[in-house]
């Protein structure tokens, strides 16, 4: 009989099993068929395709294509129909009931304030919009009988001069459902160091953040974020294996700032088919996180953009999977990586380890044991 540590999830164990998600773009996750509603109710004509399902094909290959201009399009559409109050708390909300019904209990969702500003509204009335959206996702989603929790990252552009500003936002809203900060956009010309007073003011404000770092342009991305900026997790932070060497005999050998990264457990935001999408990996099977996870790293599995990637917490681990051999103990792993990295209070976090997600693995192992030995001795119960 194949051992219960050896078991490779199903799908249906996969999506069943609670999820924590640290990186996830608002404007990357829209359901298509609300981003054809959303532009039919504010006038948007610029939209490719019409039609919800052709839409969503669309993101997808856009995504894969190669192109960054034509990558970088494809947000210029979801945050072109995101520029009300309605729009806001409509996609906050699918987004929550979203992620709960594919298993996510906990998440950290990002989006630029600065993005939604056409439609006349203020900074203020932007953050607001989207946390009664975000709390109207989780009731929805308690009623549907799912549990999340979601908090809020607001984001600055890098390419931009608002980081102080948007700072200031999210240290403003940090007890009404915002979790901290974040900055995003081209690594490369746009270094963090850049936005220097904004982090300066988190840090003498006790608040937290991560940056987008080491998705392109490497390991001076990363070092510039730990190091000049002291942020809490790498968003992506997936080129540090640009410092770790590994021998033809198997050996392996950390550069100073690899070990830098263990040694002091920063969380690293991976997402992997984002980052084969971003020419980080050639195939699942030669992503970075097979050895990152071996090395103990302190990984975590995230979506990026599931609109533009096709993609979900569940569809992420199932490809983990066939990759790599995952099983439901590497996926708890995981998990209780992201949760020890959230930004909330430490008893809030060690309540939805110990109280959510450990009981939750282990009712999924009792489980699939007990359809093994029941099969063993011929009661093996029917599928339904």
């Amino acid at each position: 009989m194949t051992s219960q540590t050896s078991r490779i999830p199903a799908p249906e164990q996969i999506r069943r099993a609670p999820k924590v998600l640290l990186h996830d773009h608002l404007d990357g996750g829209l359901r298509p068929g609300t981003v054809v509603e959303l532009a039919r109710d504010c006038g948007y004509t610029a939209l490719p395709e019409q039609e919800a399902d052709k839409l969503g094909l669309w993101f997808r290959e856009a995504a894969d294509s190669g192109s960054l201009e034509r990558y970088l399009e494809t947000f210029a559409h979801t945050c072109a129909v995101m520029q009300t109050r309605d729009a806001l708390v409509r996609v906050a909300a699918e987004c929550a009931e979203d992620l709960a019904e594919d298993g996510v209990v906990y998440a950290e969702v990002r989006y630029a304030p600065e993005q939604h500003l056409e439609g006349g509204l203020t900074l203020e009335q932007v953050v607001e919009a989207v946390n009664e959206g975000f709390r109207l996702g989780e009731l929805r989603a308690r009623e549907a009988g799912h549990r999340i929790r979601v908090g809020a990252l607001l984001t600055a552009m890098r390419h931009a001069a608002r980081a102080l500003e948007i700072a200031e936002l999210a240290n403003r809203y940090r007890d009404e459902g915002v979790a901290g900060f974040d900055i995003a956009g081209a690594e490369a010309g746009f270094p963090p160091t850049r936005h220097l007073d904004a982090f300066e003011y988190l840090k003498r404000e006790n608040n937290h953040f991560t940056i987008h770092a080491g998705e392109a342009f490497g390991l001076p991305s990363i070092w510039q974020a730990l190091q000049w900026c002291g942020a809490d997790r790498l968003g992506h932070g997936v080129r540090i294996i640009d410092d770790i060497e590994v021998a033809d005999d198997g050996s392996v050998t950390l550069g100073r700032l690899a070990a830098y990264v263990r040694d002091k457990r920063i969380p690293l935001e991976l997402c992997p088919t984002s980052n084969l999408q971003t020419g980080a990996a050639a195939s699942y099977a030669e992503h970075p996180i097979g050895l990152l996870r071996t090395l103990h790293f302190r990984a975590t599995v995230n979506t990026d953009n599931r609109l533009m990637s096709g993609t979900s917490m569940s569809r992420e681990f199932e490809l983990l999977t066939e990759a790599f051999g995952y099983t439901l103990d590497d996926m708890q792993w995981f998990t209780v990586n992201a949760m020890k990295s959230a930004f909330i209070p430490f008893d809030e976090r060690l309540a939805m380890i110990n109280d959510v997600i450990k009981p939750g693995y282990a009712e999924l192992k009792s489980a699939w044991l007990f359809r093994q030995t029941a099969g063993t001795s011929g009661n093996a119960p029917e599928e339904g």
